[in-house]
């Protein structure tokens, strides 16, 4: 993949994830948070556009199957907590109502490739891109938890292994790119005069016969604005199930299939060795490092609401990720650092510990970092090349073991 070389990029990328009430299970109970709000448009309207002050090159929003949005110890014990957020709406349409209203920042809803169907997702996506006129994305999630097995119904908890898992995903996001390439950017003649809506030649089946899926085509939408919107993945490299085998299926997937690459460790180290991995492949995506921020206008008030958070949650959360607590002008410099020439990271993604006191700070803290992004699409705004649909040349489905362009 023909991407920005960090060596030549002139600032950082940043994104910003959004979760709940924050990434930290207390976050729901601190006095400026809006419990009350949670499962309301207005609520996400506000969020979003609260990060897109920041000027982030996009937002993240979590998504799932399990009961609490946000960082839970242990995704299989969900129900045990009755002091955390229970209930989420849906990442998609959340982002369908918010993005004609919210301009300038790309916006990815999650998409758990483990249950849903990527015929769906295709076409739901496409839409985002056309409603956010090419600011869309999908974050390609895999869900491991047995709750999330037992919840759907459609396999045994014992078919969870990480292999399976990444390669399943994969699929899906092969599968989504084909979807998308399956209009030709000028099938639709919208001719009047001849009566001629659609130029059937231009639409093709991508029948694709894989592992996990089987999919003919062609989807009801056309081509997105994109072409191929971005796809994401993440990996907790110290989470549920961490070690050799999650590193080593979760990188190969990043590498097959990924645009961008989210990656959460408690230290850099841990991030610039898979980042090192990833870019050995052909098609290396974008790195960044994943950091719960916890924001204030002192280092002492910062540690502090974090510790009230953990008290709270009666747990210290060290979450798995980097957590950072203290000044904005201190997490600039941590950017800074972090991506900085020869970590291999190309950016970083913010995950706000609680919203709104650490995301309202982040203007400020990306103030001394963020330089004027191009102009276009979410593709040209991160540096990605031009989606080339691969049906103009060939006009004929491909092998299904083809990878991904």
């Amino acid at each position: 993949m023909e991407i920005v070389d960090q060596m030549t990029r002139s600032s950082p990328l940043v994104a910003v994830g959004l979760s709940g009430a924050g990434w930290h299970p207390a976050a729901w109970r601190e006095p400026s948070a809006r419990p009350k709000d949670l499962l309301t448009a207005g609520y996400w309207r506000d969020v979003i556009g609260t990060a897109a002050a920041a000027a982030p090159v996009l937002v993240t929003i979590d998504d799932g199957f399990g009961t609490h949005p946000g960082t839970v110890a242990d995704p299989d014990d969900a129900h045990a907590h009755t002091d955390r957020v229970a209930g989420r709406l849906d990442s998609v349409l959340i982002a369908a109502r918010v993005a004609p209203q919210v301009g300038g920042i790309g916006i990815l809803p999650t998409v758990v490739a483990t249950h849903t169907e990527p015929f769906h997702a295709a076409k739901a996506i496409a839409t985002l891109d056309f409603v956010s006129r090419g600011r869309a994305g999908a974050l390609v999630a895999v869900d491991a938890s047995a709750d999330g097995v037992r919840l759907v119904g459609r396999r045994s908890p014992d078919d969870l292994t990480t292999e399976s898992l990444y390669a399943e995903a994969g699929e899906y996001a092969e599968v989504l790119r084909r979807l998308w390439d399956r209009w030709e950017d000028d099938a639709e003649i919208r001719d009047v005069d001849t009566g001629r809506f659609v130029d059937r030649d231009k639409l093709h089946h991508i029948d694709f016969h894989g592992r996990f899926f089987s999919v003919r085509g062609p989807s009801i939408t056309p081509r997105p604005p994109q072409g191929r919107p971005v796809i994401a993945g993440s990996v907790d490299l110290e989470g549920p199930g961490a070690g050799p085998d999650l590193e080593h299926d979760a990188t190969d997937f990043l590498a097959r299939s990924a645009d961008l690459a989210f990656l959460s460790a408690s230290d850099a180290t841990s991030i610039t060795a898979a980042s090192t991995a990833l870019r050995i492949a052909e098609q290396a995506p974008l790195v960044f490092a994943d950091v719960v921020v916890h924001l204030d206008r002192t280092a002492t008030q910062a540690h502090d609401r974090r510790q009230r958070l953990d008290e709270l949650a009666g747990v210290d959360l060290g979450f798995g990720t980097q957590v950072f607590a203290g000044t904005p002008t201190e997490l600039g410099e941590l950017i800074g650092e972090l991506t900085a020439s020869g970590t291999g990271i190309d950016g970083v993604r913010l995950l706000p510990a609680a919203i709104p006191d650490d995301l309202g700070h982040l203007a400020e803290a990306l103030s001394a970092l963020t330089v004027v992004a191009p102009r276009g699409d979410l593709r040209t705004r991160l540096g990605l090349p031009t989606a080339v649909n691969r049906y103009v040349a060939h006009h004929d489905s491909v092998p299904a073991e083809a990878v991904p362009s």
